[in-house]
């Protein structure tokens, strides 16, 4: 029996109704997850979820305008469904990982502006070291699931061959990594990005363990349908390479 089949037989990781008793507030959003997840054949489907923001001087807004809360909301009711636990360890980066915490069902409200706040200057972009501190807090875990990585940035890192080495070195890993970027419609401004995406396989990468998704100027208006079907609309394929290849 393979892991799919397995999974088939399982609901989300938190009911609807033990999460309507713990975060009323993210109702919504999980609905529209599951539907994602279903569309996507995911459904029953466990995942270790990550998240990493951005905290460059020009993401300053988004983290002002609760953009960020309201993003880091999304993606932990998402977890709701994948992640046993449901907590999303978030790791905040600029020229270096700023800090790091654990976003639960019952420690979310208002946190991200807390934590934002709490980490004092604000850098530039360099993706490898929160690359790196996600990798070694799942091998740490010891999580026997795969994980969903949703890393948002604002542009391209000041280091790009680090952030490629990263990639490719990562793909043995089963962590797949779902980049999402917030602002300028430029193409240029996510072209390394777009690049990632489409890195040779397998020349350069065992698997394709990246995708990417431009949410635009205002990422607060995109839909929970339009985001969770982005979100995922990579990781079933990435799945299945994974496990054929024996990552997962």
């Amino acid at each position: 029996m393979t892991k799919t089949d397995q999974s088939a037989g399982r609901g989300s990781a938190i009911s609807l109704v033990k999460l309507s008793e713990d975060a009323p507030d993210l109702v919504g959003h999980y609905e529209s997850a599951a539907l994602s997840l279903r569309k996507h054949e995911l459904g029953g489907q466990r995942a270790a979820v990550y998240l990493v923001l951005d905290r460059s001087r020009s993401m300053r807004p988004y983290y002002k305008d609760g953009t960020m809360q309201h993003f880091a909301e999304q993606v932990l009711a998402l977890s709701a469904h994948l992640d046993n636990d449901s907590i999303v360890r978030t790791t905040f980066f600029s020229t270096d990982v700023d800090g790091a915490a654990d976003l639960s069902l019952s420690n979310y409200a208002g946190r991200i502006e807390a934590l934002h706040q709490g980490l004092g200057h604000m850098g530039r972009t360099n993706y490898h070291w929160a690359m790196d501190a996600v990798i070694d807090h799942y091998l740490a875990s010891g999580d026997s699931d795969p994980a969903l990585v949703v890393f948002q940035t604002d542009g391209g890192p000041t280091s790009r061959l680090a952030a490629e080495r990263y990639i490719c070195k990562a793909a043995r890993l089963p962590l797949f990594w779902q980049f999402v970027g917030f602002g300028d419609p430029d193409e240029n401004e996510f072209a390394f990005l777009r690049k990632l995406d489409d890195l040779a396989v397998p020349a350069k990468r065992i698997v394709d363990n990246a995708g990417f998704f431009h949410a635009g100027l205002t990422p607060r208006s995109v839909s929970d349908e339009v985001l969770y079907d982005q979100l995922l609309r990579e990781y079933p394929r990435w799945l299945r390479a994974a496990t054929a290849e024996g990552i997962v």
